[in-house]
Formats: C-alpha cells, structure tokens, sequence
C-alpha cells in the first residue's frame, strides 16, 4: 500500500512544498498528481486553492508493511497487515486469528516486533521515520485500562496521602499514566529506577524526577 495525502495551498507549489514538509521527503521521492488548480473567483469571492496528491515513491521490498510481513512469517504468524499514514507516521495493524501470541505479557512481544521494525526501516534511511505497530485495536484497550487504573490510584493516593509505586512497565505505558494525571491539582507523577525495573510513583508531593 502506497502513502499518500492530500494538501492545499494558494498555488500548486505551494501545496506541494506543504505536502514535501508533512512527509519530510524531497521532490525525488514522490509523485505528484494535481487535483484541482487555484481559482480566484469573483471579486475574490468564491476562490478556490491548488489542490495535489503527493504519493511516496516506495520501494515495495523495504516498505514498512513488507517487512512487518517478513518478522511475522519467520515467526510462522499468518496474518494480514494494514497499512495508514496518520500525522507524518506509519501506522500498521495486524490482523491475526493468534493476537495473544503477538501482544505477549502486557504487549512486551508487540513493543519487540515495533522496535525491532522501526530499527531495521530506519538503519539506512537518512531521514527517520516511526512506524507504530498494532493488533485486533490492542493499543487503544490497554490506553483505556491503563487510565481507568491511574485515576483509582491517584484516587487512593488524594484519600490516604500516602504516595502508591506502580509495578515495572515499559516507557510507552508509563507516559499513558503521567498523562492521564498530568492535569490533576492534587496528585502527580514521576518515574523512579532504571532499565525494566522503571515505574511509576503517584504521590501528592512534587515530582522530583518527572518523566
């Protein structure tokens, strides 16, 4: 599946510039389709802007889904990967009759294949790229628990005012819960230890070691 997105701008060029910037590639390395030229309208009255479609030229072999695919078929996975281009990232979902042996204990095997993927796409690439990696909407079920158990901790914490350390969770997880109390008047966070043994702290103190 090829990356495209559509922009808007004054004049053709223009559009093109925005759509070179939002997918941070140069002019080589896509295909441009105009849409629709700018019109000035009437007394500048029902003007209309240059529309395009910038297209990533792609090489199929060392596209993010394609290699996705490889990981998965030495893990003898069957499954199909769906390809999006959401905000400048490369999203991708697994769809899988086995999504439990993908996602492993608190998604620590789906966190491995992304990291292993975005490793592999961005060690040769000039220009770094993140490529996001989900399966049967895994990511956004484990945002949901995540936040509903930060709110009952801070909960406990606001009643007791004794401060509560969460257990070990990796980086992704753990900014989920600073952000769900990021805003809260009475509660924060911080994250204590290092390597996988790095948690959370939710206290009413002020944070000495924010992340």
């Amino acid at each position: 599946m090829q990356h495209y997105i559509e922009t808007e701008g004054d004049t053709v060029e223009e559009a093109i510039e925005h759509a070179l910037n939002e997918l941070e590639a140069t002019r080589e390395q896509v295909t441009i389709d105009i849409i629709s030229e700018p019109t000035k309208g009437i007394l500048n009255f029902g003007a209309k802007p240059a529309k395009i479609r910038a297209t990533l030229k792609q090489d199929v072999s060392t596209a993010p889904e394609t290699i996705l695919k490889e990981i998965l078929n030495r893990m003898q996975i069957d499954a199909e990967v769906e390809s999006e281009f959401v905000d400048g990232s490369t999203h991708l979902n697994i769809a899988t009759d086995s999504p439990a042996l993908l996602i492993g204990k608190h998604g620590q095997t789906l966190d491995a294949i992304e990291r292993l993927l975005n490793c592999i796409i961005n060690k040769a690439s000039l220009v770094k790229k993140r490529v996001f990696v989900d399966t049967e909407g895994y990511r956004g079920r484990r945002e949901d628990r995540l936040i509903e158990m930060a709110r009952q901790v801070a909960e406990k914490v606001r009643y007791t005012d004794r401060e509560v350390v969460l257990a070990p969770m990796s980086a992704r997880d753990r900014r989920v819960i600073h952000v769900a109390l990021k805003e809260d008047d009475v509660v924060s966070t911080y994250s204590q230890g290092e390597g996988e043994m790095r948690r959370v702290v939710v206290t009413t103190q002020q944070p000495y070691n924010p992340n």
